[in-house]
């Protein structure tokens, strides 16, 4: 029992302690508060903490990461001072301070055992700030009847949802210490983000324009080091999340199977259920504030049909891309559970063909409550099955929403991250040398049991992965270059190498190869008979896939002004390996004839290298899609470059009949938006020409081989003849009313024949907007001066 005048003295000294952290803004200021706070932990038992973790600890939190300790929520984005410690120890550059802050955080250091000794007696429980969790959350809990059945619905807020004793009706979020930290240490990048908002860039074409944050943030697309350039702006944090992950989520021993556990974690009994808890904990906040967030569907659509739940967020979020600036810290911490499949894919007994796919639920939830869950095909790592669909969204998202004037750094950093994500087998120590080596000696021979050195390749052991994951080398492949095709005039030398990325990783492999289209081929045929024992097999893994392409891909298309390659009933098949114009094959043929004639229109000392790099990349197209795909491009010596960029997108009826073949969508009004356009008047006619069209009926082309039905008028047997002016005036009036019409018909019957369609975007080019203001004002100065004549 604690004597009143003792917790007296550590209230007291909890204050000092809490004033000396508050005051602390300078590197030395720093080093002294951490002292102080590692002193008093030790010198005190966790019996004792409680003050310091009711005073003390909360202004910890707002001086390590910057946040405004304001709790008011006037704002649902929260800024960041630049007096928060990670920011002061990357721009001072000083390893002291960095070394310091990351000792006095580390999952071994003395702040975090306290907490754990703190939370196994139950000290203190904290209220998480609803204005700062992730967006689908803040919306739920708006509403009683949803707020009920959040913690059924995502495992993260099971038994932390509890009833405002103040507000009554409204809900919070109660955590212990050690989930109150994990709370904030996730948000901090997310505040970060939205802090810094998308930087608005202005594209100008010249020769000399590159878009350098590209190739720095892509790996392999440059060979220049960025040096003192790159800033260590994460390395801090990148530091505490990797210790963190390494700390608290297993990923060896991962081989032992317990079919009756109701989580999806199957880990061998050495592993004790506050361990697996912690874990679980941690993945599924990294997944909800990061990838999840602001996604207008956050759960699976069967998920929440099971529960009788509608999210009408589409409506409320609208198409907005994932916070910006998290694509390194999910690249870690995608690449870091990913290392479990290192250890999953030296099993031999991986694909059975004798059994049907393995279906499972997502979370640890109550399976029987969610049996119409969207299923999923075992790929031997549970954590794989967690962050499939969060991250696939949180990839697609990003391509699809990225807007036309914002930075692409973002995008890249996205861009990076899936096609790492596309080569798991490629992950190897070396890439978390650098981090694994502030974790101490003790505990780096962990992860070399579960990267045993292997060749960096695909073998036939990833087959499961790769057909769990399937829709990331084939639809989401397809979205990307939608991708490429609306950012390729800003910077078309390197959009052509994230093209030639992926291609590559596409072809690296013939058994991968081989494997991506069997896939596509039983996906578009039906089950027989064949002597393929392979294909017979691949069949049963069709319909996850096909309920996997309807769930992760719910309410996501491009907009119609962005050249749309997607309808909204895109996500009912695959079209990669499709003969048709909306295929794979020939959106990449249109995209290799706009590259050349970008990069030539560019010009430049590197124009050579750059259009041996496009025949490089249809030499792969050549590999993937077994033919030629065009001929090579010449060089630059015996080819002029005749056509510029925007004749590309001439109307075909006007266009040269040659690339009849290939066609831009069939919707040349579709385009991207050019440079010589104003974008608000095009989106406007864009709308305008569409209704015209559904109007009219030329939506759909007249097949030439149908006669045309002619109507017929049955003149009733009372006929008389017509006699006096007024009727005379009515029949010829009918008369001209009839011909008017019948000549509106037979222009719209040419029109459907001819596949013609009314396209009012011309009127939203510049040049003819001048024109036409210059007109409108001569006229009206020529009325002003006659008027005053």
């Amino acid at each position: 029992m604690i004597s009143r005048g003792y917790a007296t003295d550590t209230q007291s000294k909890s204050s000092d302690i809490a004033a000396t952290v508050l005051a602390a803004s300078s590197p030395l200021q720093i080093l002294a508060a951490c002292d102080a706070v590692e002193s008093f932990l030790h010198k005190h038992t966790a019996d004792q903490t409680r003050w310091f973790f009711s005073i003390t600890f909360p202004t910890l939190i707002c001086k390590i990461f910057g946040f405004d300790e304001s709790s008011s929520a006037s704002a649902a984005v929260k800024s960041m001072s630049p007096s928060g410690w990670i920011d002061i120890a990357a721009l001072s550059n000083d390893t002291q301070l960095a070394g310091r802050v990351f000792s006095l955080l580390s999952p071994t250091g003395v702040l975090l055992s306290s907490i754990v000794a703190a939370d196994g007696l139950s000290l203190v429980k904290y209220v998480f700030p609803v204005e700062r969790l992730p967006e689908w959350v803040r919306y739920m809990l708006q509403n009683e009847r949803d707020s009920l059945v959040l913690s059924d619905l995502c495992p993260l807020f099971k038994n932390r949802l509890k009833e405002d004793s103040v507000k009554g009706s409204s809900f919070q979020v109660q955590l212990n210490v050690f989930e109150y930290y994990m709370f904030w240490f996730v948000y901090y990048p997310v505040c970060r983000g939205n802090s810094e908002g998308p930087q608005t860039v202005s594209v100008r074409r010249s020769r000399k324009f590159r878009l350098e944050n590209w190739a720095y943030s892509i790996p392999g697309l440059s060979s220049t080091k960025r040096g003192m350039e790159q800033k260590n702006e994460g390395d801090l944090y990148m530091r505490l999340l990797y210790a963190y992950l390494r700390a608290y989520v297993p990923v060896a021993d991962m081989k032992a199977h317990q079919p009756y556990r109701s989580s999806l974690l199957h880990y061998s009994f050495s592993y004790g259920t506050p361990i697996v808890e912690k874990a679980e904990f941690l993945v599924n906040t990294l997944i909800h504030f990061w990838l999840v967030d602001n996604d207008f569907s956050p759960l699976p659509v069967n998920l929440c049909k099971s529960f009788g739940m509608t999210f009408p967020f589409r409506s409320v979020v609208g198409e907005i891309p994932p916070t910006s600036g998290l694509g390194e810290v999910v690249n870690v911490f995608v690449k870091y559970l990913n290392l479990s499949s290192i250890t999953s894919s030296d099993r031999t007994d991986q694909v059975d063909y004798t059994e049907s796919p393995k279906w499972k639920v997502g979370g640890t939830f109550n399976a029987s409550q969610s049996r119409n869950a969207v299923p999923f095909v075992d790929s031997g790592n549970s954590w794989n099955s967690w962050i499939q669909r969060p991250l696939y969204r949180f990839i697609l998202r990003t391509f699809l929403y990225c807007p036309m004037e914002s930075s692409i750094k973002n995008a890249s950093q996205v861009f990076t991250l899936w096609v790492s994500y596309l080569e798991p087998w490629s992950i190897s120590m070396e890439e978390f040398a650098k981090l694994d080596s502030d974790l101490g000696k003790s505990n780096r021979g962990t992860l070399k049991e579960v990267t045993p050195s292997m060749p960096h390749g695909y073998t036939s052991s990833w087959q499961v992965f790769v057909l769990a994951n399937y829709l990331y080398y084939s639809s989401l492949v397809m979205h990307f270059i939608g991708f490429a095709h609306k950012f390729l005039h800003t910077d078309p030398e390197v959009i052509v190498k994230m093209v030639s990325k992926v291609i590559t990783i596409l072809a690296s492999s013939t058994e991968l190869m081989d494997l991506i289209k069997n896939v596509d081929i039983v996906f578009h045929s039906k089950p027989a008979g064949s002597s393929k024992s392979m294909l017979n097999a691949l069949h049963r893994y069709v319909p996850a896939i096909r309920e996997q392409l309807q769930d992760w891909e719910d309410g996501l298309s491009e907009t119609d002004a962005d050249g749309s390659f997607l309808h909204e009933n895109w996500n009912k098949d695959l079209r990669l390996f499709s003969d048709g114009e909306d295929g794979g094959q020939k959106l990449l043929q249109l995209f290799v004839l706009r590259a050349e004639s970008e990069l030539q229109s560019i010009g430049g000392e590197n124009l050579s290298q750059n259009l041996q790099g496009l025949d490089r990349l249809k030499s792969e197209l050549c590999q993937l899609f077994g033919g030629p795909i065009m001929k090579p491009v010449s060089t630059p010596e015996t080819v002029q470059c005749e056509y510029m960029r925007d004749e590309i997108f001439k109307p075909r009826s006007f266009a040269n009949r040659a690339m009849v073949d290939i066609k831009y969508k069939g919707d040349w009004m579709k385009r991207p938006i050019s440079d010589d356009e104003i974008g608000w008047l095009a989106k406007v006619l864009v709308k305008l020409s569409g209704w015209l069209n559904e109007s009219l009926g030329l939506s759909q082309v007249e097949s030439s081989q149908e006669s045309p039905s002619w109507s017929y008028v049955d003149m009733s047997s009372d006929a008389r003849s017509v006699c006096g002016p007024m009727e005379v005036i009515k029949v010829v009036l009918c008369s001209f009313i009839s011909w008017l019409l019948m000549l509106r018909g037979a222009g719209v019957r040419f029109m459907r024949e001819h596949g013609v369609r009314v396209n009012l975007r011309v009127l939203a080019s510049k040049k003819v907007v001048v024109v036409l203001l210059v007109i409108a004002a001569f006229s009206l100065l020529r009325r002003a001066f006659f008027g005053v004549g």
